[in-house]
């Protein structure tokens, strides 16, 4: 358990003087499909065989892969990084700029504002793992088109079933609805628990850091979901 004076010190880093526990909200529902590749490349894609991966194999084909057109416009795919083994699993977007270049999800300012979310509540970057909806950055930052996300959908089942955490962290909206196959609203889709996939991983849904940079106020939802999610982690 944290102690109070430290925990004062990261909800300040936060930008937040004082919080407030407040109540909670609900609800789930939908995607789509792939396109088919019209050049004569020989794609690098998702199959049958992704789910008996290791890590290292894994790895390499998502580095590897050419099943959308998104690699033609990447510097690098952006696999994951932390803990292999962690409890909690944080999983964002697509890779920016800035994470596209340096190869490493959640860095610049919104990875340092994450990073001062999970000190506040115990936690480090190093004993997360944390991995994207997309592996590789749409171009100018554009939401993520169904038939990329379903591409890339196996590896982060795959990354999911490697880690088995007992919690997933699912930040910001386009993230939380391709999770969840949803197009509610993150309004309705934060305060509750919902869970992922065949094993019914548990998930709290919360704001993307860059969207809490451009809304600080915001910051004390933020803090109600990190309080939901580690109630559901049962720490």
């Amino acid at each position: 358990m944290m102690d109070p004076q430290r925990r004062h010190h990261y909800l300040q880093a936060m930008g937040i003087v004082r919080w407030q526990r407040r109540g909670r909200a609900e609800r789930p529902a939908e995607p789509d499909c792939p396109a088919p590749r019209a050049d004569g490349a020989s794609p690098v894609a998702p199959d049958d065989d992704i789910g008996v991966l290791d890590w290292e194999g894994l790895r390499e084909r998502v580095l590897a892969c050419t099943a959308c057109d998104l690699y033609r416009t990447r510097t690098q795919a952006v696999f994951g990084v932390g803990n292999r083994n962690a409890d909690w699993m944080i999983v964002g977007e697509a890779p920016g700029a800035e994470e596209d270049r340096r190869g490493e999800p959640f860095v610049g300012r919104a990875g340092q504002l994450l990073d001062s979310m999970l000190h506040a509540i115990g936690l480090d970057r190093q004993q997360v793992y944390i991995a994207n909806v997309l592996k590789c950055r749409p171009p100018n930052n554009r939401d993520p088109r169904p038939e990329e996300v379903e591409q890339c959908e196996p590896y982060l089942r795959r990354q999911v079933a490697l880690v088995r955490p007992r919690l997933i962290l699912a930040v910001g909206r386009v993230a939380a609805q391709n999770l969840l196959k949803s197009n509610a609203p993150l309004s309705r889709l934060r305060g509750r628990r919902h869970s992922y996939g065949e094993e019914a991983t548990p998930l709290v849904v919360t704001y993307h850091p860059a969207y809490l940079l451009r809304s600080p106020l915001e910051k004390r939802k933020a803090w109600q979901d990190l309080q939901l999610a580690l109630e559901v982690a049962g720490r």
